[in-house]
């Protein structure tokens, strides 16, 4: 099965959030991203709120259970209590967890799954308690015994953190050492029992070599370069254009 498409929508959110005003809107966008053929949508609502808003989420519950009931509403942040209650509220089908420190601008690594192990073991079992599937974010780094812990302390899924090979776009040599990497961690990870998503930096140059690698990833999370490309080709037609980078049929 070709990987599925997740629509980030916190760029979106975060050019609207540049002036006190409605546009452009979150759910208008994801609509649109819905309707050429996403299969889900993504958010990161950080405890500033400098992207998408904690008065986001039920909006965007809503347009799905209203107008896309097949598609998936993922979530991602730091498990703190405050998040946890945001994820409690919205029902999302699936919670990425991941390490951030609230100051980070963005992701920029997974999880210390030695160092963390103890609290990843807590609080996979209680996202789990509202009915989600609980992905960790990853270094693609080749550490198959960080992925076996990854699974041993309840995990459904891992997703890759994909911006070292993303910002390779102009060292093609350093990309396909990174991609491999990515390869391995993918490989043990499937060979434990665990999916596997992707996400940070991946464009419509750089996914079919990713998918070749790794062909039973399970879904693309992709906000930044979507948005960028967005710009230039409109919402529906950039979300078609990445779905066929991900090997579905448009």
């Amino acid at each position: 099965m070709p990987a599925k498409l997740s629509v980030n929508l916190n760029a979106i959110a975060m050019l609207r959030n540049r002036r006190d005003l409605p546009w452009p809107s979150v759910t208008g966008l994801g609509r649109i991203a819905l309707a050429a053929g996403a299969s889900g949508l993504t958010v990161h609502p950080r405890p500033d709120q400098r992207h998408v808003r904690f008065s986001d989420l039920p909006d965007i519950r809503a347009l799905i259970d209203d107008e896309f009931p097949e598609v998936e509403f993922n979530i991602e942040g730091y498990p703190s209590d405050e998040f946890f209650d945001l994820c409690a509220s919205a029902e999302p089908e699936q919670v990425t967890l991941v390490p951030d420190d609230p100051s980070q601008a963005t992701s920029d690594h997974g999880w210390d799954f030695r160092k963390n192990r103890d609290l990843l073991v807590d609080v996979v079992a209680k996202y789990k308690t509202i009915g989600c599937r609980v992905s960790l974010f990853a270094d693609g780094d080749g550490d198959a015994e960080a992925v076996k812990i990854a699974k041993e302390v309840g995990a459904d899924r891992i997703e890759l953190y994909t911006g070292p090979y993303g910002g390779c776009y102009d060292d093609p040599q350093k990309a396909a050492v990174i991609l491999e990497a990515l390869g391995k961690t993918a490989d043990a990870a499937f060979a434990n029992g665990l999916d596997v998503n992707a996400g940070h930096d991946l464009t419509v140059a750089n996914l079919p070599a990713l998918l070749k690698r790794i062909p039973k990833l399970a879904e693309t999370s992709i906000g930044h370069g979507l948005t960028a490309d967005a710009l230039e080709y409109g919402m529906a037609e950039t979300v078609r254009r990445f779905r066929r980078a991900c090997g579905q049929v448009v």
